[in-house]
């Protein structure tokens, strides 16, 4: 049968004597920092799962899973893009024509980057399509030489819808004036916008026009954009297809262009979160030295209660059950105001831009404009259980120090 007795008198120990300030307050800052430490460590993961969902869903949202190059234009398109699409796992394939070019409207120039696309199959490998600003993205089959640019590029070129924008490619017309670059007036049909550094360097047009542009039949591409039910099942699926489609053709994928970006976030949050939990560790094993201050007050009552009949090993209960007390509660608060912060941080700090009129986080320096967040309860049960852990450790000196007082040797001078 359980005794309770050690149970009880350990949770009623939970508090030193009113007279004993120094003890309280040894108490309270053990507390005060677990819950700290658990707070910021839900935080600051919360914050991290958020930017690797946004760089998931709007920057591979935006650039294709994989990639089928021609060499360098892709023969015969159709055939391939059917074969391709009957592949495992691939949920939809686009043909593309890709170009740097140079932006120009007025005196403003900027660098892009300009895809030829269908508008119909785009929708299925990219998420531009909902993500639209302003206009459509069916305009580009309605509007020859139409343009879709990002927000944030129109921003720069002073364009708005109809307005013309001029593309110079980094091409050389040669003929008998002389050499002149190639230049292309388009229209603008629409924007897009994903709160990212794609807004200002890319641009879509249809594919048509991107043939004629780079002066390729009516039909001809230069790739099949493809997209994967699971974007990790792309760097290997993407073998299979190119061992599949016959010809000598180039293959790319998502960790190529971005994969960097997304492995550095990954090892960051892991880094991080060993970081943090540090902060957690000492504030658990400040239980240590609140414990022992109790023993220390306590070695009279821990004498009485030994020679009324309790052994070693109830006495040793008594202050683990003190010690995981103080150590839970100062967790369960962390967690409380944890979870509330991961959940309204992106809200708090808007409202902090707006007040003070800075921005934080700009899409220039950083792959988005706001903080994200995104709490995930397996995070939370994992720093729970750490914690829990590292509080029963850090009771075992105290407590068996405790069960070590002798009673003779304490009541000797009372």
């Amino acid at each position: 049968m359980i005794n309770f007795l050690p149970i009880a008198i350990g949770l009623r120990y939970a508090r030193a004597k009113r007279s004993n300030h120094f003890i309280s307050f040894i108490s309270f800052s053990s507390i005060a920092g677990l819950a700290l430490g658990v707070m910021v460590l839900i935080t600051v993961l919360s914050v991290m799962n958020g930017f690797d969902r946004e760089l998931r869903q709007r920057i591979l949202g935006m650039v294709p899973h994989a990639t089928l190059w021609g060499n360098p234009e892709l023969d015969d398109w159709r055939s391939t893009a059917k074969l391709v699409e009957k592949m495992p796992d691939v949920v939809g394939v686009a043909p593309h024509i890709q170009a740097q070019v140079m932006f120009q409207s007025g005196s403003s120039v900027h660098g892009a980057i300009l895809n030829g696309i269908n508008p119909e199959m785009e929708k299925k490998v990219s998420i531009i399509d909902e993500n639209m600003a302003t206009g459509s993205l069916d305009a580009l089959n309605d509007t020859r030489f139409g343009i879709v640019l990002g927000a944030q590029l129109a921003k720069m070129l002073r364009v708005e819808i109809g307005d013309k924008v001029t593309a110079i490619l980094p091409k050389a017309n040669v003929s008998i004036a002389g050499v002149a670059p190639v230049l292309k007036r388009f229209t603008l049909v629409g924007t897009f916008e994903v709160g990212a550094e794609l807004d200002s360097g890319l641009a879509y047009i249809n594919i048509t026009d991107a043939a004629k542009l780079k002066r390729y039949n009516d039909d001809s591409i230069e790739a099949l954009r493809i997209s994967f039910d699971d974007l990790f099942v792309a760097p290997t699926r993407i073998w299979d297809i190119a061992r599949a489609v016959p010809g000598q053709n180039r293959v790319s994928d998502w960790t190529r262009t971005h994969g960097n970006l997304f492995q550095a976030i990954k090892m960051e949050k892991t880094m991080i979160g060993l970081l943090l939990l540090l902060i957690v560790a000492v504030a658990a094993f400040n239980i240590v030295s609140t414990l022992v201050m109790v023993v220390t007050d306590k070695r009279n009552d821990i004498a009485i209660l030994r020679t009324m009949g309790l052994t070693s090993g109830q006495v040793m209960w008594v202050f683990v059950v003190q010690g995981i007390f103080i150590g839970m509660l100062g967790t369960l608060i962390g967690v409380v105001l944890g979870v509330t912060l991961a959940l309204n941080i992106s809200g708090i700090l808007a409202s902090l831009q707006t007040l003070l009129d800075v921005q934080f986080l700009s899409a220039d320096v950083y792959f988005i404009n706001y903080l994200p967040s995104q709490l995930e309860w397996s995070d939370v049960k994992l720093i729970v259980t750490s914690a829990f852990i590292m509080t029963v450790v850090a009771t075992i000196y105290p407590a068996w120090r405790a069960s070590k007082v002798e009673p003779a040797e304490a009541l000797r001078y009372e």
